[in-house]
């Protein structure tokens, strides 16, 4: 799942293989930008920004967000796709290089200058260098709403996702359901910022310590599983800002109190 480790992860990846580099094909497969041309521009970086990914080209900003199933390739010049081309939703090559997103969502172009309305809703992002704990503290600590609904929302802080906030919130030994304005948002952001910085420069995500396929969580993705430190059966259920969000939940119903 495409969270805020993963999308760094790609940013830097992208960034190391087109920086520089003048465009040579630029090609938008959506109908509002299917007429934008960045041909000739070059390359001034890419980088993330929560869950975001912003390439800045020439005089302008494409922004694109990998939600559940997008992902950004890199291919040589003529090399073969390994997704489907109807997939292909921006192919941005240079002489050297082709980066092709698939399934990538909230493609945006914008003069760079205008880049901030892109992202200004976001919160403190802990994989950024501008990095603000006492103000996510301040946002998540001050939304009424469950505390795994308050994690997610990247208006209080950016680039956790269901993950995190599963394993973080069981880490922590707090409910999912607590009201966030009830949790030490200090300690468990101060936790998340740790784990998510460890996890940046990992191959494979693991909140355990253990890198090995299937033990890599405490509860997330374990529904009626043993909890790995009580033995209890981890519980599911399901939370969101509105019933058009909600996600699944785990916890422990003895480790988390």
């Amino acid at each position: 799942m495409p969270e805020g480790d993963t999308v760094y992860r790609v940013a830097h990846r992208l960034d190391r293989a087109l920086r520089g580099g003048t465009i040579t094909r630029f090609d938008l497969r959506v109908p509002e930008l299917a007429n934008a041309d960045l041909t000739g521009s070059v390359v001034h970086g890419v980088v993330p920004r929560g869950k975001h990914i912003l390439m800045r080209i020439g005089a302008h900003t494409l922004r694109s967000h990998l939600r559940m199933d997008g992902a950004w390739h890199l291919y040589r010049p003529g090399e073969r796709w390994r997704a489907p081309a109807h997939t292909a939703r921006a192919i941005v090559g240079t002489a050297d290089v082709e980066a092709v997103g698939f399934e990538v969502s909230m493609l945006t172009l914008v003069p760079t200058t205008e880049e901030a309305s892109l992202v200004s809703h976001l919160g403190p992002d802990p994989l950024s260098d501008d990095w603000d704990p006492a103000e996510a503290a301040r946002r998540v600590g001050s939304d009424p709403r469950p505390i795994h609904v308050a994690l997610l929302d990247q208006r209080n802080v950016a680039g956790f996702g269901n993950e995190y906030a599963a394993e973080l919130l069981f880490l922590r030994g707090v409910l999912p359901t607590r009201p966030a304005t009830e949790v030490d948002a200090a300690a468990l952001l101060d936790l998340g910022a740790r784990t998510i910085r460890a996890n940046r420069d990992r191959i494979d995500r693991t909140f355990t310590g253990v890198a090995l396929r299937g033990r890599t969580t405490w509860v997330y993705g374990r529904g009626r599983r043993p909890c790995r430190r009580c033995g209890t059966l981890i519980r599911t259920g399901e939370l969101g800002a509105d019933p058009t969000e909600e996600r699944r939940t785990f916890w422990c119903p003895r480790c988390q109190r």
